[in-house]
């Protein structure tokens, strides 16, 4: 492993290397060595003023996030809470100037000198210190290093070949008093006054509060650094350090990336373009895939260069003749087993004997699908979740007869395509939707005892963090898939299901959600979503047909909190279950794809990192009491599994796994 170290050129002008392959990321150790040889060149005689640069090409992209997973004594979450007074002291108040000489991005000095590149704060992005995916802090987003001169940020542009020698050219101008030595810390040369200022971090400050709702960390980011401590001993900052890694990590799979093979780099030899057949099916997809990528022409985020290449790699086919060069197929047609299992007999015949043969089913056994083909070994499930080119989530599913060869392959493909994989295995609903299938249930129990489907929805989008409620979900899911979806989980899984009749009413009464313009909510033509009065005798009759409501005129008062739990725990519960049955392959791959598909908060860790922070002892307690409360009929919604009941006896965090005896 490389060591964090740096390289110091006595002289004149002493210059030190950041030397710790291969981004040169701010590792304990590197700044520790920074900082004594930036004290051997302050105390040597000869030396004049400092460089400070970096090796490989690269200066810093910052802070080791390595660092994040330790805890340091200060509760600073590795990081010692001296190092900003180092910095000052050594980098800026020193006896002599220093320059930094930056490639990428720098840190303080007195002066830089930057190659055309990209200059940008990126902590303020990370993951580790963001409440959310989105940046919270400020919006701060790269800029070139000509923007960075105008505005003050660096002193002086050059080209590769002249960043050493322009830099130590600066440094010297400084020690000899012919250029003018400025302490950046302490600029205010491009604020108008002090009040401006005090106006700027009030103004972050409302942003945050608004953008970060119920988050402390983030408001800690805009006070002094020694707060910096308390942001990191936060369970948001052990959360988040947790999925970043987590994300790393799900290409890991056990008993397939350590078993010695290599990627046969399909998706890098050929350049095939992609193909889809079906003469109404072709045109509408394409058509789909234009429009797509229209919009994104439209905002800035592609050129027309870059679209026309894209379109050029997509064509249609009304046969199977051209299938001959695919290295991998997808299929996406409607849930119909008949005629998946037609396709892939028809894939088999017309495709090469290593291509490999997926589908994008989200419920159907693919065992079941590849029943009449001897492609076994190829076949595999690839779950795109809806909208496909936005989701960043792709479940590669495996059956027992899936190659490890198949499987890397398809993981090299989610790296050419964007996408996080998550390795789950071959069972109703796979990972994510088995998980999150009483997700739902809860929520239509709580309003079939009597609470407002409103009130839920806040509580668990306003208060927990989802991106949406769940009646909001389903409309923008569509009361007709939700009934479909429903029904696999009532025929795989009879004994822990709640059977309501509001979606099935929903779904009658054509109020689909947003594609009808009417569902929980009503929907104006721009598709914005409001409280629709015409739900109140649909939700009467399932009340009525529930039986659970004994008195419409005292419905239970539930806080938030307890509409969450009533929710979230019989999820964590069958998220125990695909722990234990081996469906992922490890705990933090389903943070991971709960992160990724439902949007279950980043800043809460993923399902199992949560449930953690909760306790097992208390999950396994409140899911008892709930059965017990809801009578025999409904008693297996909440009956604590087997998993969740050992963690919770023997004070083990469910994040543990259940040991080599395991599937996984």
């Amino acid at each position: 492993m490389a060591v964090p170290q740096t390289k110091l050129d006595m002289g004149e002008v002493a210059t030190i290397w950041l030397d710790y392959k291969p981004l040169n990321a701010l590792h304990p150790q590197l700044l520790s060595s920074l900082f004594e040889s930036l004290q051997r060149a302050h105390q040597n005689p000869v030396c004049k003023a400092i460089v400070v640069t970096g090796g490989n090409n690269n200066f810093s992209p910052g802070f080791d996030i390595n660092q994040f997973k330790k805890q340091s004594g200060s509760g600073g979450g590795g990081l010692d809470s001296k190092i900003n007074d180092a910095f000052n002291a050594y980098l800026e108040s020193g006896p002599k100037p220093t320059v930094a000489a930056i490639q990428v991005q720098g840190m303080i000095c007195c002066a830089w000198v930057s190659v055309l590149t990209k200059v940008v704060n990126t902590e303020i992005k990370n993951p580790c210190l963001g409440a959310r995916p989105k940046p919270t802090v400020a919006a701060i987003q790269p800029i070139k290093d000509t923007e960075a001169k105008e505005r003050g940020l660096v002193d002086q542009v050059v080209s590769k070949e002249e960043l050493l020698q322009a830099a130590q050219k600066m440094a010297l101008e400084m020690a000899e008093a012919k250029r003018p030595r400025v302490l950046s810390l302490f600029r205010t040369d491009k604020l108008e006054s002090f009040g401006e200022a005090n106006m700027v971090f009030e103004f972050a400050r409302a942003q945050a509060a608004k953008r970060a709702r119920g988050l402390s960390h983030v408001l800690l980011c805009l006070e002094e650094a020694q707060c910096f401590a308390a942001a990191a001993s936060l369970d948001t900052h052990k959360a988040l350090v947790h999925i970043f890694f987590a994300q790393r990590d799900t290409k890991k799979i056990k008993g397939v990336t350590d078993a010695g093979k290599q990627e046969e780099h399909i998706f890098l030899r050929n350049a095939t373009p992609r193909r889809s057949r079906g003469d109404g099916c072709r045109f509408g997809g394409m058509q789909r895939v234009r429009a797509n990528l229209q919009s994104r022409v439209k905002k800035g985020a592609m050129s027309q260069a870059a679209f026309d290449k894209a379109m050029s790699l997509l064509k249609g086919e009304l046969t199977y003749d051209n299938f001959k060069h695919a290295d991998m197929v997808i299929e996406a047609v409607i849930e119909d087993i008949p005629l998946k299992q037609r396709i892939f007999a028809d894939l088999e015949r017309a495709c090469r004997p290593d291509c490999i043969l997926s589908t994008n089913t989200s419920t159907i056994d693919i065992n079941l699908i590849g029943t009449k083909t001897s492609a076994k070994d190829r076949i595999l499930g690839a779950h795109f979740f809806s909208p496909a080119h936005i989701m960043p989530l792709l479940e590669i599913v495996r059956t027992e007869q899936t190659s490890k060869q198949a499987i890397l392959d398809t993981l090299e493909l989610t790296a050419r395509i964007k996408k996080t994989p998550v390795v789950v295995g071959n069972c109703t609903g796979f990972a994510v939707n088995r998980v999150f299938f009483p997700y739902t249930m809860a929520s239509c129990m709580l309003v079939d005892m009597g609470l407002n489907p409103y009130l839920v929805d806040k509580a668990i989008a306003g208060t927990f963090g989802m991106p949406m409620g769940p009646f909001r979900l389903n409309d923008l899911v569509g009361s007709d898939v939700g009934f479909h979806v429903g029904k696999n989980f009532l025929d795989s899984f009879p004994d822990r299901v709640y059977i309501s009749q509001l979606i099935p009413m929903m779904n009658q009464l054509k109020r689909l959600g947003e594609k009808s313009g009417k569902g929980f909510y009503k929907f104006d033509a721009k598709r914005r979503a409001s409280p629709d009065p015409e739900i109140v005798p649909i939700i009467q009759e399932s009340q009525k047909a529930a039986g659970l409501l004994k008195d419409p005129r005292k419905p239970p008062k539930m806080t938030d909190e307890e509409i969450i739990e009533f929710i979230f725990f019989p999820v964590v519960n069958e998220g125990c279950r695909v722990v234990s049955e081996g469906v992922v392959d490890k705990p933090a791959d389903l943070d991971v794809a709960t992160v990724m598909s439902m949007g279950f908060p980043a800043y809460r860790g993923g399902l199992i990192f949560w449930a953690d922070l909760v306790g097992a002892s208390k999950i396994e307690a409140k899911l008892s009491a709930l059965a017990q409360m809801v009578g025999p009929k409904h008693a297996g919604f909440f009956a604590p599994c087997d998993y969740l009941k050992q963690c919770a006896q023997a004070g083990r965090k469910l994040s543990a796994g259940v040991g080599p005896a395991s599937k996984m």
